[in-house]
């Protein structure tokens, strides 16, 4: 195996045998792994039925390390193949992921982390051309040129103005990418952060605009909760206030705010 999925199983989500039968379902078979830092008879009587290794974080978590960023960093460690993917066990995998992965994997022996457009899963409805999806599909704009796409100006342009990148999207290699990726003290931009460490070192942001992941929106998602308790909006400040100057950066910290109507 080349490649390895890592799902970051928490707590009974009823969407974690949709995921891992889309992995299985994968055209080009990868490794799965689960990793938990709540385990429990729910998550290991799902691993047992598709015969996956249960990973269980009980590691003390440094104070200066968000919760996710300690989880993310531990499903990373788990992956013992030299690409892998953490992944969200709220989302579907479409078929030609890993695939295409490969394929790009191959053509681009730099390529730090791939990514892939998404279509979005609303309410038991897909989504895929809507004002976050569009606007997203222009900021990944600057990736799109291969022949550029390992150049520290483009990799930081694509994110510079937001966050177009679909986190359980990507894939890293790790004998490219720094040991501890996702160390921070952040909890939602944790992955806007990771990107721009990425941006920073050699090595390419490879995008495949073919989507390889249907991206669930739902009430018990991070992504709303983070919304709910402004953790997004203090997040997201904080990195507007890294990549742009402070007058710049205010005007776009309202732009991207009201599209948090998309997640309600």
């Amino acid at each position: 195996m080349k490649h390895t999925f890592v799902i970051c199983a928490y707590k009974e989500s009823p969407y974690l045998e949709s995921c891992i039968k889309s992995l299985k379902a994968q055209i080009v078979k990868s490794d799965i792994k689960i990793a938990t830092s709540t385990p429990n008879d729910y998550i290991y009587n799902i691993a047992k039925k598709y015969n996956i290794e249960v990973f269980v974080n009980d590691k003390k978590k440094p104070e200066n390390v968000s919760n996710i960023g300690f989880d993310w960093q531990f499903a990373y460690n788990t992956a013992q193949t030299e690409l892998v993917t953490i992944a969200h066990q709220d989302d579907i995998y479409l078929k030609n992921y890993t695939k295409d992965l490969l394929k790009y994997k191959k053509k681009y022996p730099d390529m730090t982390l791939f990514t892939t457009s998404s279509i979005t899963l609303k309410n038991g409805r897909i989504k895929q051309f809507g004002k976050v999806e569009i606007v997203k599909k222009i900021l990944r704009l600057p990736l799109r040129v291969n022949a550029l796409n390992n150049i520290s100006f483009v990799k930081r342009l694509a994110i510079t103005f937001g966050n177009p990148i679909i986190a359980p999207s990507c894939a890293y290699d790790k004998r490219l990418c720094p040991k501890d990726l996702f160390i921070s003290e952040l909890k939602f931009a944790l992955d806007w952060e990771c990107l721009l460490k990425l941006s920073k070192l050699e090595g390419r942001i490879v995008l495949s605009e073919r989507p390889g992941i249907c991206y669930r929106i739902h009430d018990e998602a991070t992504t709303k909760k983070s919304i709910i308790d402004n953790s997004r909006q203090m997040e997201e400040s904080i990195m507007f206030d890294t990549l742009l100057p402070k007058p710049v950066a205010d005007i776009y910290k309202k732009i991207y705010q009201s599209s948090y109507n998309a997640y309600f």
